[in-house]
C-alpha cells in the first residue's frame, strides 16, 4: 500500500534547479535512506512533503488519516518552556479532547431527548480514543521516553534554553517519538548525539513496524536501520533495493556500464562523422553518407552525468608551538553552576587528541574556555607560546544574509575575489553556491563555507568542535585524510568513532570530571 506518492516533481531556487521531473513513493513498512552529496536537494524535499514548502511543478499525495512526524532541527523552543511541557506537548490533540469531554459534560445536564443521546455518544468515541492513545498515562510515558533518552537526568522542569545541541535534540527527538506518528521523517537525527543515544535510536528504529524517511551522511547508522535507498544526484531520484552498500555496488556497476556505453557510441559517432565528411561531395558515396547522416540524427545519445566538484581540504600551517600548547590549574567551567569539577589538564605540540563523553557534560564549553571565549567560574588556563589557533564552531550564525564570496572577504579583505573564488571551489562548492546567500546553502555547504576560513589561515592547533556534522561522505572523508597531513595539534570534539580512528593520538574522557548527572 502506498502510504506517500509524489509525481512529476520539479523545484529550484531562483536559476539553480533542485529536482527535475522525480517521482517517489513511500510503501508500507519501508524503512528509507535518503542519500546523496551536500546541496542536492534532500533537506528541501523533506520541506516539499511536509507542506513547509510549495514546488514549482508536481504534486505530493498522502493516504489519507496518515499522521506524519518531522524531526525538525529548526524547530523553535522557546524560553520559559521546560522539558515537560515540550514533550507533553506532544499530546496536544488529546488535551484538546479531553477539554472537549469536559465541555460536553458540562453541557449535557441541559440537554435532552435526542440532543443528549448524540452528546453520550460523542462522549463515548472521545473516551474510547483518549483510551486508546494511553491518554491516562501520559505521564508515565513521558519519563519513559525521558528516562530512554537520558533527559531525566538533566531535569524535566528545567528551562529549554539551557539545552546544549545535543540536549535539544534528543528533546525533539523523544517529542516526536511520543507522537506514534505513522511515518517518521528524520533529517540527520545522530548529529550532535553522543554514542550511546545513536546506539539507542538505532535500536529503535531497527524494530520500528511503520514506515520512516532517513537522511544522513552516517553510513554506519544508514546500513543498521534502512532496507530502501532513494539517491538524489544531478536533479534526479532513483530508487534501490537494499541497505547502502548494496546501493553502493549496484550504483558503481550501472556508471562503469553507463560509462563503456558512452566510449563505444562516441566512438562510433566519431566514425559516421567521419565518413560523412570525407564521402557526402562524391556522387557515387552520396547516398551511403546520407544514410549515416540518418542514422547520427535518430542517434539517442548518451550523456554522462556532470561530476560534482569533490573537496580538497589543506591546511596552512604556521611555524612550530612551543611544547604546551595549553596548561589549566584547577580550572572550573561553566556558566552560572560549575560544570566540571577542578581540572588540571595540559595538552602538548603534536598532540592529536579528541574529547568524549554525552552531550551538555561541559566540552564545547571547555574548548570555549581555553580559547578564553568564556570565562571559568575559577582555575587559570595558560596558553603556550607561538600558538596560531584555527576555530571551526558546530553552527553559523543564523540567518545570515551575506554571500559566499563576501563571508570570505570579510576574513581575507586583501584577496581577490578571483582568489576568493578559488578558495571556495576547492571546498567544493559551485559557481552557484558561491554567489549565493549563505543562509539558503545547506547545512554541509555552510560547513565547507566555514572550512574554507580554516584552511585559508595558517593554523599550528586546531580547535573543532563536530566539524563532521552535515558533511557528506566525500567530504567527511577529504577532512580526515587532510587532518591526518596535518602537522601540527588538534583538539577534537566528534561523535563518530570511525572519522577518530587513525587520526587521534590521545582520547580525553569528559565523563570523568564532569558535575552533571550521567
Amino acid at each position: 500500500m502506498s502510504i506517500l506518492n509524489v509525481t512529476n516533481l520539479s523545484h529550484g531556487f531562483g536559476d539553480r534547479a533542485i529536482f527535475k521531473d522525480v517521482s517517489f513513493r513511500l510503501l508500507k513498512g519501508e524503512h528509507i535512506g535518503l542519500i546523496g552529496a551536500n546541496g542536492e536537494g534532500k533537506s528541501t524535499f523533506m520541506n516539499i512533503v511536509t507542506d513547509r514548502l510549495m514546488p514549482d511543478e508536481g504534486t505530493v499525495e498522502w493516504a489519507k488519516h496518515v499522521h506524519v512526524g518531522y524531526l525538525d532541527q529548526h524547530a523553535i523552543l522557546e524560553k520559559g518552556m521546560t522539558l515537560r511541557t515540550v514533550l507533553q506537548s506532544a499530546f496536544a490533540y488529546l488535551f484538546e479532547m479531553e477539554e472537549k469531554m469536559n465541555q460536553l459534560c458540562d453541557t449535557m445536564g441541559e440537554a435532552e431527548g435526542d440532543e443528549l443521546q448524540n452528546m453520550i455518544d460523542e462522549l463515548g468515541v472521545i473516551q474510547e480514543l483518549l483510551m486508546m492513545h494511553d491518554f491516562y498515562v501520559i505521564d508515565t510515558k513521558v519519563d519513559e521516553i525521558a528516562h530512554a533518552l537520558g533527559l531525566d537526568e538533566l531535569g524535566l522542569d528545567n528551562d529549554v534554553s539551557d539545552l546544549s545541541g545535543g540536549q535539544r535534540t534528543k528533546l525533539l527527538l523523544a517529542k516526536l517519538l511520543l507522537e506514534k506518528p505513522d511515518i517518521l521523517l528524520l533529517d540527520e537525527p545522530t548529529n550532535y548525539l553522543d554514542v550511546i543515544h545513536i546506539e539507542w535510536l538505532k535500536r529503535y528504529l531497527i524494530e520500528y513496524e511503520n514506515a520512516f524517511i532517513l537522511i544522513s551522511h552516517d553510513i554506519p547508522f544508514v546500513n543498521c536501520v534502512v532496507n530502501i535507498i532513494y539517491h538524489m544526484e544531478n536533479q534526479e531520484l532513483n530508487r534501490f533495493v537494499g541497505d547502502y552498500d548494496k546501493f553502493m555496488d549496484v550504483y558503481e556497476m550501472r556508471k562503469s556500464q553507463l560509462e563503456s556505453a558512452y566510449k563505444r557510441q562516441q566512438k562510433e559517432i566519431g566514425e559516421l562523422e567521419d565518413f560523412v565528411a570525407r564521402n557526402k561531395a562524391r556522387v557515387s558515396t552520396r547516398n551511403m553518407a546520407m544514410s549515416r547522416q540518418k542514422k547520427l540524427d535518430k542517434m539517442d545519445v548518451i550523456e554522462l552525468a556532470h561530476e560534482k566538484p569533490k573537496p580538497e581540504f589543506n591546511f596552512k600551517e604556521a611555524r612550530t608551538a612551543g611544547r604546551y600548547i595549553f596548561q589549566t590549574q584547577d580550572l572550573v567551567i561553566g556558566y552560572e553552576e560549575p560544570l566540571s569539577s577542578p581540572l588540571t589538564l595540559s595538552m602538548e605540540r603534536n598532540e592529536k587528541i579528541v574529547l568524549t563523553g554525552a552531550n551538555g557534560i561541559g566540552k564545547t564549553t571547555l574548548l570555549k574556555s581555553i580559547l578564553g571565549l568564556i570565562q571559568p567560574i575559577s582555575g587559570s588556563v595558560t596558553l603556550g607560546d607561538y600558538l596560531s589557533i584555527g576555530y571551526f564552531e558546530q553552527e553559523m550564525t543564523p540567518g545570515n544574509t551575506t554571500t559566499c564570496i563576501e563571508e570570505i572577504w570579510k576574513d581575507f579583505p586583501g584577496y581577490s575575489q578571483y582568489e576568493v573564488r578559488s578558495a571556495l571551489a576547492k571546498c567544493g562548492l559551485t559557481t552557484k553556491h558561491i554567489e549565493s546567500q549563505v543562509r539558503v546553502l545547506s547545512g554541509g555547504e555552510q560547513a565547507k563555507v566555514r572550512l574554507c576560513k580554516l584552511i585559508n589561515r595558517e593554523a599550528n592547533i586546531l580547535l573543532l568542535d563536530e566539524p563532521t556534522n552535515h558533511l557528506d561522505i566525500d567530504a567527511k572523508a577529504e577532512l580526515k585524510r587532510a587532518l591526518i597531513a596535518f602537522k601540527g595539534s588538534i583538539l577534537l570534539i566528534c561523535h563518530e568513532p570511525e572519522f577518530c580512528e587513525g587520526l587521534v593520538t590521545r582520547v580525553m574522557d569528559c565523563s570523568q570530571w564532569t558535575t552533571k548527572i550521567q
